[in-house]
């Protein structure tokens, strides 16, 4: 959309949203935090769909038009006027007319540029905020003075929590346990590592035939005093982990039981482009982190690689991490030092992620082992070619790089790339 318009329609739309949660007064969820905002949605939204009526923030909306759209129940209308004109009456009718609406609201917030959560809280007074986590160098970064202009940002929607209101985090991040001194509120926390209200652990990465098919553990709540099992198929990594817990404080503080949190959360799909794993061509197992990419979220991919069982090489294919200002090159290099670590062979994607290189090659990888390429399609054709039985390959990149195209390349079944993969829209297949 064009500026102008763009405006407008914001305009409209959150004015139509407001008068819309003044009619209904739902209890609203609001989850914010710099990595794991749309696995933690989607895991709150399964823990308690089953029992109460919810509405989802669809994909990743999370933006000045992504919380109205959702609060209304309408669709991206993308580059399309009419739609977006559409919407509008729509909206004008939802908001003055609907009888039917969710009784919770599971809202993904996020933040671009300084003021966006200033903006939103000044018509949006969530009951529950869920902080999943807040790195030293956040995605978005460039566009503030510091990290902490991105923390303080962030806060903002803490602060606006109702006075009766509570606030669920992440007791494992330093970051966040500093920023709690001012809040008045509730606060219940999750950890992997620390005890909290709700401690998920005894982590282990499900095999089937020797592949990779997921992971299992165990989450107990100090409410209840008995511990879960919990199974996921097709994803890994610890994210998953802190969205569950999450999901398990959640749930119990809109009064439903663990019992049938854990039940939903059990039917739990990841989102496409998160840590997903999947069969490669010629034997490879590919986990698909393809959404988008920042240090913390690929530190941790990488642990998760590490610590995979396979035959092969472990790879990494990594594109740019984009918006982190002046703390790019210094992020890049030091997370190639971990590459090197890691991995047998890396592979980097865009300008930045020469960055990985200069790193990797410092820590003492093999210039031969390392390839550079400029766009996801040259690599993802040429990866095809270098791929053994047996390789692990792990694909990540920031959302500007595209490396879902790498994916799609080399995917067993690419049939599925629809179903599996991010950005398959055909609004995102016009951009190219």
């Amino acid at each position: 959309m064009k500026a102008f318009f763009k405006k407008i329609v914001v305009s409209i739309l959150t004015l139509e949203a407001r008068i819309l949660l003044r009619r209904k007064n739902p209890t609203i969820i609001a989850v914010t935090g710099s990595v794991g905002k749309t696995s933690t949605k989607d895991a709150i939204y399964a823990a308690i769909k089953d029992s109460v009526n919810a509405r989802k923030s669809q994909k990743s909306f999370n933006s000045e038009i992504g919380v109205p759209l959702t609060i209304l129940g309408l669709q991206n209308g993308w580059n399309n006027p009419f739609i977006w004109l559409w919407n509008i009456i729509d909206g004008a009718m939802i908001a003055l007319f609907s009888r039917e609406y969710p009784a919770v609201l599971v809202l993904e917030t996020g933040v671009d540029m300084p003021g966006d959560m200033k903006q939103l809280t000044n018509w949006l007074t969530p009951d529950i905020v869920v902080l999943t986590r807040l790195p030293d160098v956040p995605v978005h970064v460039e566009a503030f003075s510091s990290p902490q202009a991105v923390i303080d940002e962030k806060m903002i929607l803490v602060n606006s929590l109702k006075p009766e209101g509570v606030l669920i985090y992440n007791l494992d991040d330093p970051v966040i346990v500093d920023q709690l001194e001012d809040v008045r509120q509730m606060t219940v926390s999750f950890a992997r590592y620390s005890p909290a209200n709700v401690v998920v652990g005894k982590d282990k990465i499900a095999y089937e035939d020797k592949i990779p098919a997921g992971i299992s553990f165990n989450v107990k709540s100090e409410s209840v005093g008995d511990s879960f099992d919990v199974s996921l198929e097709g994803v890994l990594g610890v994210q998953s982990l802190y969205s569950i817990a999450a999901a398990v404080a959640v749930a119990q503080q809109v009064k439903v039981d663990v019992v049938t949190a854990v039940k939903g959360i059990t039917e739990l799909v990841t989102p496409p482009g998160r840590m997903r794993v999947f069969p490669g061509i010629k034997d490879t197992i590919l986990i698909d982190d393809s959404y988008n990419s920042s240090p913390i979220a690929l530190e941790h991919a990488l642990d998760t690689m590490a610590q995979v069982r396979h035959t092969g090489r472990r790879i990494a294919v990594l594109g740019d991490m984009l918006e982190l200002g002046k703390f790019s090159a210094d992020a890049h290099e030091n997370l190639g030092e971990k590459v090197a670590r890691t991995c047998d062979n890396l592979i980097t994607v865009g300008v930045r992620a020469r960055g990985f290189a200069t790193g990797a090659l410092r820590a003492g990888m093999d210039e031969s082992n390392i390839l550079q390429y400029e766009e996801s399609d040259r690599a993802g054709r040429e990866l095809q070619s270098l791929l053994h039985p047996g390789d692990l390959v792990l694909i990540k990149g920031s959302q500007g790089i595209r490396t879902e195209k790498i994916v799609k390349e080399v995917m067993a079944n690419p049939q599925d790339a629809e179903r599996v993969l991010v950005r398959q829209d055909a609004e995102w297949q016009d951009i190219g």
